[in-house]
């Protein structure tokens, strides 16, 4: 099959990156610049930011750049929506016939991007940008890092380890994307059950370019529920389990004191009583913490709002206000 030289839209969320934007917009414009002339991708591809309800002048930044270089197209949200909505977002309004998408941060190897879409032209409609080790991290995030893709490992959850949203999407995988309509959105556990041809590229994530992360411990562990409870309900089935294994323990422990009460060997236990309603509450209120989760996503799922608006579009012929 003969390969068509792609057309290519680089998706960026920014929320509040007034300080790493100019450094975003000179690296990904040069590395638009560099595959254009090499004759990689074709001449009307561009960088899509898309602002997400920033509070500083982000999106004045982006404006300005979309009237100076035809390379750049924005995307203004109505309100902040979270960065998975936010990547959603302007993938759902790249129209090109691949997408990479890259946070602004710029902690991720741009120079990975031509790597990409050397991929894509062996035929490869899905390529994850992988992290090669986690050197630039702190002792507790590479731990917790790795024991949190172990255990959605072990929840069924079919994830790339060391990958977070730096990937190529093709067209047809892009598309394929898009028929997901749920509100609680996890793309790192989406984008493997697209099933396409898929395959990973390496590289060494850098330090911020400047700014502060957007992700805090809290919204990390936020983005891990998000993950658990949107795609997998291993955790129901480990409550049933509990709920057996519990079941069976009171069972003996009953049979026991019967016997001990026939035998007349029965004695005052307070403790051991105050002990066991401490450790079935705490088990009840956990397990219904967990379905309440679940029927929380339920209840928002239902109502089958709209995940996001666009307040304004700016850059090529896409200008809306």
């Amino acid at each position: 099959m003969l390969f068509k030289t792609p057309s290519l839209a680089i998706v960026v969320p920014c929320y509040n990156e007034k300080d790493a934007f100019p450094y975003c917009l000179d690296g990904l414009t040069t590395v638009l610049s560099t595959l254009i002339s090499k004759g990689k991708i074709r001449d009307n591809s561009y960088v899509l930011f898309v602002d997400d309800g920033s509070k500083d002048n982000t999106w004045e930044q982006i404006k300005s750049a979309s009237r100076k270089s035809t390379f750049v197209q924005g995307l203004k949200l109505s309100r902040n929506r979270g960065h998975q909505i936010a990547l959603m977002a302007g993938l759902s309004n790249a129209n090109t016939d691949v997408t990479v998408s890259i946070d602004a941060d710029l902690q991720d190897d741009i120079s990975c991007i031509e790597k990409m879409i050397d991929k894509y032209s062996e035929g490869f409609e899905i390529v994850y940008g992988v992290r090669d080790n986690r050197d630039s991290d702190s002792a507790f995030k590479r731990t917790t890092a790795n024991k949190f893709y172990s255990l959605m490992n072990r929840l069924g959850v079919n994830q790339v380890p060391n990958h977070a949203d730096f990937r190529l999407l093709g067209r047809t995988a892009l598309t394929a994307l898009n028929k997901f309509k749920e509100q609680n959105v996890y793309l790192r556990g989406l984008i493997p059950l697209l099933g396409y041809k898929s395959t990973n590229v390496y590289y060494s994530r850098d330090e911020r370019v400047a700014g502060e992360s957007k992700y805090p411990l809290k919204k990390m562990v936020a983005l891990a529920l998000e993950g658990i409870t949107s795609l997998t309900i291993t955790p129901l089935r480990m409550i049933a389990m509990v709920g057996i294994v519990t079941c069976l323990i009171s069972s003996i422990a009953a049979i026991y004191a019967v016997i001990e009460k026939l035998q007349g060997d029965t004695v005052a236990g307070w403790t051991s009583v105050m002990i066991a309603i401490f450790f079935l509450g705490g088990v009840q209120m956990l397990s219904l913490g967990i379905i309440g989760e679940y029927i929380g996503k339920i209840y928002m799922e239902s109502k089958n709002r709209p995940k996001f608006f666009i307040e304004e579009k700016i850059g090529s012929k896409n200008e809306i206000q």
